[in-house]
């Protein structure tokens, strides 16, 4: 299964990916909905190799989620591998410099199942699909004006 969408930014492309990659943010955005979080890398600078071990809830009950960072390129994005017992995901977001003050951000998601109950998990995702793309088509434009809001704080 996969989500993909894409927002244009009024922010320079450096900017952005500053944005994507302050995950210290997304750890304490993770922490105040009431996951678990904790780094599991030694790495002392941002970059592929980074992981993470969490516990949320997922659909009910408590998860254990293992997030690693597969992909760090300043000039083009990120790329994220995840999973759970049951599912593993990708997560791909390219940056595009469309001018000096303006960017593309593009996120695709891809899901796959590990286990059999897994694919009963997707399959009552594909059911919600239009409902669950919706949702996260607007989920990147509100995270895209944040990011756009917190540029034009900061010139």
């Amino acid at each position: 299964m996969q989500f993909a969408s894409k927002e244009d930014i009024d922010a320079p492309i450096g900017h952005v990916f500053a944005e994507i990659t302050d995950f210290q943010r997304f750890e304490r955005a993770a922490r105040s909905r009431g996951a678990q979080v904790q780094r599991t890398d030694g790495l002392k600078a941002p970059g592929a190799g980074m992981s993470w071990r969490a516990k949320a809830r997922l659909r009910g009950r408590m998860r254990d989620i293992s997030l690693q960072l597969v992909d760090y390129d300043p000039a083009s994005g990120i790329a994220l591998a995840a999973g759970t017992a049951m599912l593993e995901a990708r997560i791909t977001v390219d940056l595009v410099a469309l001018s000096r003050a303006r960017t593309r951000l593009a996120v695709e998601i891809t899901l796959g199942a590990r286990t059999l109950a897994g694919r009963l998990v997707l399959q009552s995702l594909n059911l919600a699909r239009s409902n669950m793309t919706r949702r996260f088509r607007l989920r990147l434009a509100d995270y895209a004006i944040g990011i756009e809001d917190r540029y034009r704080r900061a010139s």
